[in-house]
């Protein structure tokens, strides 16, 4: 069963002539945002497809607030961004995953564009107790970067600021309106010029192919992992079964502010600081692949990229690539709900990997020289 998402990020799976999501500065997107009083207004269904939009133009480097800069090897490479998504409510009985794909991030907000090369916006929200943070932090997430003063120049401490934002802006929505208590884990990815940009809080994940290899983009954050673990033990929690203080599956996320003992105003166990991870792109690098955890439940990272470049060789469209790979995610058993995102760099599908055969150097011993001209002899006689 197919279901359409709600809100901004909440986009319906088929296309349009127009290729654009809703506009934010527009009166229908308005209604899709919360109300200064915390609620929710219905929001209108919309439709995505970006095939064909490419942004062409001079790459440069761009540097981040850790003074990051890209190296010098494929310095003429200009990404072609194009991007598509898909999702499904798959065997659960609600729909809480949401995405956005927005291939021209700053001029969607009215933004003039600060850097050579396409900037381009990304990212899937999985929800839990509910859509409605997923649908907050959908919203308001790629708002936040926009809107900071020192974007695009700071990127990296600006998207790691508009997590936290987000997540306090939806304490005080959800102090307001006893309806929205929820949470999301939330992942972004940035492309501007070169620069490949992508923060995670939870458990989606983000992988790369570079020439048909996977390069993961993002940590998954469980609980069980020892970084996790160790954090939240210093925070004062603990791990149980596998679970947040016995109660979430995930370390890092927006929102379950009315859980107990998750989040406070000194901080606490569950944060939404995001984990960053930067690279430059170069001509090797092909598409990412960002996905909720009900793809990656059932995919390996080099699994997904392996099954994926077969289907870009085939029709080259990341739409169509989103909706095989959520397809066969179903067929695959996941349980969950399913979100996919696929962004090309390229305008071409992926090419062929040859595999040089590696030569084999061959040569005949004295010993066997001797055998052989003794059976050569033999067939004389």
């Amino acid at each position: 069963m197919m279901e359409g998402n709600d809100g901004i990020g909440c986009l319906e799976n088929s296309s349009t002539s127009e290729g654009k999501p809703p506009n934010p500065r527009t009166s229908s997107y308005r209604q899709q945002c919360p109300t200064n009083d915390g609620g929710l207004k219905p929001c209108k269904k919309s439709l995505v497809r970006h095939p064909s939009l490419q942004v062409k133009s001079k790459a440069s480097d761009i540097a981040g607030e850790n003074g990051h800069v890209a190296e010098n090897h494929g310095a003429e490479f200009t990404p072609i961004v194009r991007s598509g998504a898909w999702a499904d409510i798959g065997f659960r009985t609600s729909m809480e995953d949401v995405y956005l794909c927005l291939d021209d991030f700053m001029h969607y907000y009215g933004l003039k564009n600060f850097v050579d090369g396409p900037n381009a916006f990304y990212g899937v929200f999985d929800g839990h107790g509910g859509k409605h943070a997923a649908n907050f932090a959908c919203s308001h997430l790629p708002m936040f970067i926009v809107k900071d003063k020192d974007f695009p120049g700071k990127v990296e401490r600006v998207v790691a600021s508009a997590f936290l934002q987000t997540d306090a802006a939806f304490a005080k929505a959800c102090a307001l309106d006893s309806a929205l208590p929820s949470g999301t884990t939330a992942l972004a990815a940035l492309v501007l010029g070169r620069m490949l940009v992508v923060a995670n809080a939870g458990d989606c994940r983000a992988v790369l192919c570079r020439r048909g290899k996977a390069i993961e983009m993002s940590r998954d954050h469980k609980p069980i992992c020892n970084r996790e673990r160790k954090r939240i033990e210093a925070s004062g929690g603990y791990v149980y079964d596998g679970y947040l203080n016995g109660q979430l599956n995930v370390a890092r996320a927006l929102g379950d502010w009315h859980m107990e003992g998750m989040k406070g105003a000194n901080g606490g166990p569950l944060t939404a600081e995001p984990e960053l991870m930067t690279e430059d792109l170069t001509e090797e690098d092909e598409f990412l692949i960002i996905g909720c955890d009900g793809l990656w439940d059932v995919f390996l990272s080099q699994n997904a990229v392996d099954f994926a470049r077969r289907r870009l060789q085939e029709h080259n469209d990341p739409v169509m690539c989103s909706k095989d790979l959520v397809d066969e995610a179903l067929k695959r058993k996941s349980g969950d709900n399913l979100a996919v995102v696929v962004v090309c760099f390229q305008s071409h599908p992926p090419p062929n990997l040859v595999v040089p055969r590696e030569r084999v150097r061959r040569s005949f011993s004295a010993e066997g020289l001797m055998e052989l001209q003794s059976f050569l002899n033999s067939l004389g006689n």
